[in-house]
């Protein structure tokens, strides 16, 4: 049994904050190491390549650096309703790049908004399970606001909830607008100078483990548990974390009790 389960309690809920904070942190440390992938998609001339460069500031290049966060965009083949066995595998290749990016921007022609959505939410929808959408309609500056208000409807129709912008590639009109969206599309947490950021995924595997061990040792506190069951858990926690910081025995939890908490006959 635990000599005292009110310190125990405090120790697991301190625990438990440091092991979220380093679980938090990969997706920064993610971000910081291999960039956030960035889909462009969309029908062939919707614009895709405009805005890739105007997004890069330049004609050629993968990776960019908007506002301290690395993004790096993965452009793609035309989607289109195609009877071409070499465009078809283009497509599919399009496909399976989606499956790479966090974020998607999915490029439509604002003059033919609502044909482009019908046509493609079939096949692109149920490829963006977990991933962030957003509606980017091209060459409104070729489109008046009445017609914006029509595809906006339409949008909200078979996409509901999405999340929209009206730009002009060609004349950079709102593409800052689209980059503050990224920005906030990435949904990275704010880091300090001093914090550890985990960048391997093995780590934040055993990590993430640590964490849902130490979770049930807080309920099964909280639940007034018998010591066994909650022992279990604190072993189970120094299980993944030993998979990072090496083994922990036995006896050096005994001498780190011994040497920090007063232990009465």
């Amino acid at each position: 049994e635990f000599a005292d389960r009110t310190e125990l309690y405090r120790l697991a809920d301190h625990i438990e904050g440091v092991i979220s904070r380093l679980v938090h942190s990969f997706s920064v440390g993610n971000a910081i190491k291999n960039g956030v992938p960035v889909a462009i998609i969309g029908e062939t001339n919707a614009g895709k390549s405009t805005l890739l460069n105007v997004l890069l500031n330049e004609d050629k290049a993968i990776v960019s650096d908007i506002h301290g966060i690395t993004f790096r965009f993965i452009d793609t083949a035309g989607i289109r309703e195609t009877n071409d066995t070499i465009e078809s595998l283009g497509i599919e290749r399009t496909f399976q790049k989606l499956e790479q990016a966090e974020i998607v921007l999915w490029m439509i022609d604002a003059t033919d908004a609502t044909s482009q959505m019908n046509q493609l939410s079939g096949q692109i929808l149920p490829r963006l399970e977990r991933k962030h959408l957003i509606l980017v309609f091209n060459k409104s500056d070729l489109s008046g606001t009445a017609h914006s208000d029509e595809v906006l409807s339409a949008a909200s129709s078979i996409i509901p909830d999405a999340e929209c912008i009206f730009i002009s590639a060609k004349k950079r009109q709102n593409t800052d607008v689209l980059q503050k969206k990224l920005i906030a599309a990435a949904n990275l947490p704010t880091i300090t100078q001093n914090d550890v950021i985990v960048t391997n995924a093995r780590h934040y595997e055993a990590l993430t483990h640590a964490l849902e061990a130490i979770r049930r040792v807080q309920q099964g506190l909280a639940n007034n548990l018998s010591g066994d069951f909650v022992a279990q858990d604190i072993r189970e926690c120094i299980f993944h974390l030993s998979d990072i910081a090496g083994e922990v025995t036995n006896d050096m939890v005994l001498q780190n009790i011994f040497q920090h908490f007063c232990i009465g006959k």
